[in-house]
């Protein structure tokens, strides 16, 4: 990320930066940045989150926290359509959500990184991977969930909803995390199509950890088992966690997730 030159520094001031930036069509995106007046080796942070979340997220949150205390840039922010970023949420598709990713990362970040991604983030970092290979070094995926409008939520659907939302564009679904029922459009089914990762092989060489609770309810922790077989890179671990739901979140889980991130940081800096 974007080293200061000073805590003066007008374009990139020591410690937190909070603000918006329009992608390019009027459409602002928010976000949260930290950096450090004592920086540590190695790389930036970036956090992607998942479908319907923001960066106000419990696993957003927590690493805010641990790299501000361990000098590390960070990055979090809303895709358009989540949180207060501009936009409705109707409009997103995957395409669009890796293209808010790239225009965050390329316009407030400086040198190699480490993505982390959580659910749906799994499958936007790995798109984000293979459109930056110069700059993403290292992977950590949270219930990472590539490809999951093909593979988890059009077979999920029966033949009716499947017929509903190619006739009306739109299908509502009951969410079990917010009170609202959650839109799926032709166009984030369709579009996802060209998106898919899992089709062939990964190329990336970095470190890569990937973090699954085995009663995870709502992408499959064979999804990360599918993902580890893509990869080309040979530095990837799996973590299976026993009792684990989709969120990891607890206290344990996110102190295995700051713990991986420390590791894969350290790895980054060894490999340079």
């Amino acid at each position: 990320m974007s080293t200061p030159t000073s805590s003066a520094d007008p374009a990139h001031p020591a410690g937190s930066d909070t603000g918006r930036i329009d992608r390019g069509d009027g459409v602002h995106l928010a976000y949260h940045r930290h950096l450090p007046k004592l920086w540590a080796p190695g790389p930036g942070v970036v956090f992607l989150g998942g479908f319907r979340s923001d960066m106000t997220g419990t696993k957003a949150m927590a690493l805010d926290g641990f790299c501000a205390r361990t000098g590390r840039p960070y990055l979090r922010f809303d895709y358009s359509g989540h949180g207060i970023s501009d936009g409705a949420f109707e409009d997103g598709c995957i395409g669009r959500w890796v293209e808010d990713a790239l225009v965050m990362i390329d316009r407030l970040t400086d040198g190699p990184l480490v993505l982390v991604g959580s659910s749906m983030g799994g499958w936007i970092m790995l798109r984000v991977a293979l459109a930056r290979p110069d700059r993403v070094k290292g992977m950590i995926g949270i219930a990472a969930a590539p490809d999951f409008t093909e593979r988890l939520m059009w077979p999920d659907m029966t033949a009716d909803q499947q017929a509903m939302l190619l006739r009306d564009g739109r299908l509502e679904i009951p969410s079990e995390y917010d009170p609202e029922p959650t839109v799926i459009t032709r166009r984030l089914i369709e579009e996802g199509r060209d998106n898919l990762v899992l089709d062939g092989p990964i190329p990336f060489e970095g470190p890569v950890r990937l973090l699954h609770g085995l009663e995870d309810p709502d992408v499959p922790w064979r999804l990360s088992l599918e993902t580890a077989a893509a990869l080309t890179t040979t530095d990837l671990r799996l973590e299976l966690v026993k009792g684990g739901d989709h969120r990891l979140s607890t206290p344990s889980d996110i102190a295995m997730l700051t713990r991986t991130l420390d590791e894969v940081c350290r790895l980054v800096v060894e490999a340079d």
